[in-house]
């Protein structure tokens, strides 16, 4: 009797044990199949209108969502006053990225919804080192410093150049040599030796020396992300927008010279 109930323990004990690891060997298994199918929108796609401005960001994260979900993002780049048309005479498109939330008044008809991702900020920029000794917007003002503006009409940063140099009444008196209809077309005038000064957002003068002033503080917008009605993949845009409030967006916003809204 002794010897089966050994047996018996034994054959118990041994049973436990090979169970043990099949449960190990199935979680694993199962672990596995989760990771490998946490691309849940292959098939789905969006179509995003962003000012172009914030290419170098905004490639960064339609890149990353598509490698975590499989959705495909088409991004249109241009300025703000080509968005807008494009957004009246086509209709269509899922999400309209834009400089400011003024940018969104032109197309408001379409508009069912927007949420506020980054700040956009305006600064004074010069070419590295500051030969000409730019201390502010007033030194614009001298017949030998040469400025480059954004476009006043189509862009937003052209818009704010304009309205910080007239509130001081100093918008006359610059030296405008040339007007850009995109942001990242300001800094390659100044780099290029064509010019020595611009108003131009601070993620876009990673290549210049911005000069150290408050008069642009009160021009600072916000970058919304609208919702437009035309929009037909409910799920890819549900979770998109998610994707946009997840420390992984902002880090890239962040790196990229932006301030995160709070």
């Amino acid at each position: 009797m002794k010897k089966i109930s050994v047996l018996l323990v034994l054959c118990t004990i041994l049973f436990t044990i090979t169970g043990c690891q099949k449960n190990t060997d199935s979680s694993t298994v199962n672990s596995t199949v989760t990771v490998e199918n946490t691309q849940t929108l292959v098939g789905h796609d969006l179509m995003i209108y962003c000012g172009a401005g914030m290419t170098n960001p905004f490639e960064e994260i339609a890149k990353a969502f598509k490698e975590k979900t499989g959705c495909e993002i088409n991004v249109t780049y241009a300025n703000a006053g080509q968005i807008q048309s494009q957004i009246n005479i086509s209709n269509e498109g899922d999400l309209f990225i834009a400089g400011s939330a003024d940018e969104l008044v032109p197309v408001q008809n379409y508009i069912t919804s927007s949420i506020d991702l980054v700040k956009h900020i305006p600064v004074l920029a010069v070419k590295k080192g500051n030969p000409k000794k730019i201390t502010g917007l007033s030194s614009l003002t001298q017949t030998e410093i040469k400025t480059v503006l954004g476009d006043n009409e189509s862009t937003p940063i052209g818009k704010i150049a304009n309205k910080a140099l007239s509130d001081i009444g100093i918008l006359t008196k610059v030296n405008v040599i040339a007007r850009t209809t995109t942001a990242p077309a300001l800094s390659t005038t100044i780099e290029n030796d064509e010019a020595d000064a611009t108003i131009i957002w601070k993620e876009n003068a990673t290549k210049l020396d911005i000069v150290s002033t408050t008069e642009l503080d009160s021009y600072i917008k916000t970058v919304p992300a609208a919702t437009l009605s035309f929009n037909k993949d409910k799920d890819a845009l549900t979770e998109f927008l998610e994707y946009l409030g997840t420390d992984e967006a902002k880090n890239i916003w962040i790196n990229n010279s932006y301030e995160i809204v709070k």
